[in-house]
């Protein structure tokens, strides 16, 4: 039986997940899935995530997933290598760059799973709260910018989830011409840059969606899913609502958890059976 292939692009829930893979996968199977081929592409850059975005500085991650993985697996295994047949899902930052290289590349994708997508909205590189705590963790962070010798240095001064704000800044706003760290914050002490803002902006999902109606039409089947203690559901909200604007068939479900606790619950008993229903399982499949 020729066997298709689901990229499960995903970021910082890896060491949550990735020990606990062939058991979900095989649950999934034991409950009727159909045989497919799950791959889980290494995306990481020295700040823990790659943002799944072209960076002339950190990577071109989005061509890595939807080039350079999809032609390695078609052409290393036995794969129906058509759209219809490959689905994108990705959770957290992996959500984001389900979202992104999703709306770009429905030529590559024909099913689509969104899970608790971050970085949807413009981002102002503080994050939530009053102004003047935001405005100081501003100022907190570009210390220790300053004070960082190599990237590997930043890296260490802020490991884990605290290296995201590195992660975006070398993703959407590298400069090749600022070493030693190559990349420009949002901020300057304390106080927005609007120059660098407007990247950050462009990497919004919820801001360039509308460019790609015509692209998320063309999937078989697009789901979305947050958990109900998760503070990304408003933006994934947002998202669904936008779809449903525009007439894009969409299923859109928050469920009861946090941001990571049912993360293996529902790739096993979601994801896996949303692929095994809706991609393609026949050369001659439309």
């Amino acid at each position: 039986m020729d066997r298709r292939l689901v990229a499960w692009s995903h970021q910082g829930v890896r060491s949550r997940l990735e020990h606990r893979v062939p058991q979900t996968i095989e649950g999934a199977f034991a409950r009727g899935a159909k045989e497919m081929i799950v791959v889980l592409p290494d995306s990481k850059t020295i700040y823990n995530g790659s943002m799944y975005s072209s960076s002339v500085t950190t990577g071109d991650f989005e061509r890595f997933i939807a080039h350079d993985v999809v032609a390695y697996i078609d052409a290393h295994c036995r794969t129906i290598p058509e759209r219809t047949s490959c689905g994108l899902v990705g959770h957290s930052m992996g959500g984001y760059g389900a979202s992104r290289i999703g709306m770009k590349h429905p030529d590559v994708f024909g099913v689509l799973y969104i899970m608790s997508p971050c970085c949807m909205s413009p981002m102002a590189g503080g994050g939530p709260g009053p102004a003047d705590q935001m405005k100081e963790r501003a100022i907190g962070s570009e210390k220790k910018v300053a004070a960082a010798k190599s990237p590997a240095d930043l890296a260490a001064q802020s490991p884990g989830f605290a290296a995201a704000q590195y992660a975006t800044a070398a993703a959407w706003a590298p400069n090749p011409k600022n070493p030693p760290l190559y990349f420009d914050l949002p901020t300057k002490d304390g106080v927005p840059v609007p120059e660098v803002q407007a990247k950050y902006t462009a990497n919004a999902p919820l801001v360039f969606v509308d460019q790609y109606v015509g692209n998320l039409k063309q999937y078989r089947a697009i789901a979305m899913d947050v958990g109900d203690q998760d503070g990304l559901r408003v933006d994934a909200g947002k998202l669904h609502s936008i779809l449903d604007n525009y007439g894009i068939a969409n299923s859109f479900e928050i469920y009861p958890g946090t941001h990571t606790s049912a993360v293996a619950d529902r790739f096993q008993n979601h994801v896996i059976p949303f692929f095994s229903k809706n991609l393609c399982f026949r050369a001659d499949c439309q």
